[in-house]
């Protein structure tokens, strides 16, 4: 009786240390591992603009990188009255974006962001429903202090802030995630290039 308890006995320390094995020996899968968001650090100095509603009915503006540059000089034919031939003028000069155009349109998980240089209007497009607000900082090249501009409206709208950006300057964007409750801030995040103020590349 006794030799069949300790042969019970060995038989359950050995799968016992078997599974414990199999157990640290397997590596967790990614899709087990917690996901949590990354927190990014702001400069100090960074203010926080809560971005405005924008006009009901408005859409955002279009997006756009660069302005296309005009067709060289030289005639260009068109038919005028009655289907004769008319040539014009075509100026030489960059074609300037118009005032509706959105430059450096910048996208990251939940966030989207753009720069309106008429009007000097960042927006920021809050794309993902996760309690998270859509957040598009703005860096200048001549030194004025770095400013957020944050969409606490909810998802799929744009929020607005309006700034009064140095002419001559160019504007860098930085878009991420807002934590209204924290206050902080998170990634992912993507940066644009530099955009000129003025809207001329």
């Amino acid at each position: 009786m006794r030799e069949n308890w300790r042969s019970k006995l060995s038989v359950l320390a050995g799968t016992s240390a078997l599974v414990l094995s199999a157990v640290t020996a397997t590596p967790a899968l990614a899709d087990d591992a917690p996901v949590s968001p990354q927190e990014v650090r702001m400069p100090a100095n960074m203010k926080i603009v809560e971005g405005g509603a924008t006009e009901p009915g408005a859409a955002a503006p279009s997006p756009a990188e660069r302005a296309e540059p005009a067709a060289p000089a030289g005639p260009a034919v068109s038919a005028g009255p009655a289907g004769t031939m008319e040539a014009e003028a075509v100026g030489t000069a960059q074609a300037a974006p118009s005032s509706n155009t959105c430059l450096g349109s910048t996208a990251a998980y939940g966030a989207s962001g753009c720069f309106q240089h008429s009007g000097d209007i960042v927006w920021a497009g809050d794309t993902k429903k996760d309690g998270m607000s859509a957040a598009v900082g703005v860096y200048t090249d001549y030194g004025r202090a770095a400013e957020v501009c944050v969409n606490k409206l909810g998802v799929d709208t744009w929020a607005t802030c309006n700034k009064n950006y140095g002419e001559g300057g160019n504007v860098r964007l930085r878009v991420l995630r807002y934590d209204g409750d924290t206050g902080k801030f998170y990634q992912p995040e993507t940066w644009s290039g530099w955009i000129p103020v003025d809207g001329k590349y």
